[in-house]
């Protein structure tokens, strides 16, 4: 992995060289990368919306036939909380706190399961098709304390840290519902805060990045994970230094 963290670097370096960025420019990105990541983290999740619908529901506010309320609210409040993590990204993650946390949490499930928007789980929960053992909801609290702490204290590569921290939380389960789009939410603020594009794993991918995550938990084998979201980081810097060298 070490060898594709060097990679990343100096793609990441290449980047810097050619920023700032046109304001034009950027907000292309951020729209494009903010329809991509919708559609891709609720597909992911069995959001039935394509993408081109998802840009409809969006961009247009426009109701797709046969789709369902929940499956429109799903599109619109991650695009929101996209929008509104950005707030975010001129901080540092230690300024980041549970109670932020909540709140991004809540802007994903608002209107759609609002009883439990923004609150950590009371029940037990199983993740479907998987033989992963979650934590039992009276040890969440002390888990997430214990990941926030973390997530202040760890001084790794900020893409690793990005990566753990996304599989910490699908590890902990802190939430009835949304816990997947919040620790890919999550692993893309801490991506920005470092200079990083967001990372998109795309739906045609789920099969092998589920399965990395269950190998993962089960064997303790972060091997194939890695590779995936470093992967994934790299080929959004591939984009980025595209489209800033076309710019130039």
């Amino acid at each position: 992995m070490g060898k594709l963290l060097e990679i990343i670097d100096n793609k990441k370096n290449k980047l810097d060289s050619l920023r700032p960025l046109s304001k034009e420019l950027v907000k292309n990105l951020d729209d494009w990368f903010k329809i991509e990541s919708t559609y891709n983290s609720n597909a992911i999740e069995g959001n039935t919306l394509t993408k081109q619908e998802t840009t409809l529901v969006v961009e247009k506010g426009i109701t797709i036939g046969g789709k369902s309320i929940r499956e429109h609210l799903e599109a619109k409040n991650l695009a929101f909380a996209i929008d509104y993590i950005k707030k975010f990204v001129g901080k540092k993650i230690q300024d980041i706190n549970l109670k932020d946390f909540l709140n991004f949490h809540y802007l994903i499930l608002k209107q759609i399961d609002d009883k439990n928007a923004g609150k950590l789980r009371k029940i037990a929960v199983k993740i479907a098709g998987s033989d992963s053992v979650l934590p039992e909801p009276i040890k969440v609290p002390e888990l997430m304390d214990d990941f926030i702490k973390w997530l202040h204290c760890t001084k790794e590569h900020p893409v690793k840290i990005a990566a753990d921290a996304h599989i910490k939380l699908v590890m902990i389960h802190p939430f009835v519902d949304g816990n997947g789009r919040s620790a890919r939410l999550l692993m893309d603020l801490i991506l920005m805060q470092s200079g990083f594009p967001p990372a998109i794993i795309k739906v045609e991918d789920k099969l092998a990045y589920i399965r990395s995550i269950s190998k993962a938990e089960m064997s303790g084998d972060y091997s194939d994970y890695y590779q995936i979201i470093f992967n994934v980081v790299d080929k959004s810097l591939d984009l980025y230094l595209d489209l800033a060298e076309k710019s130039k």
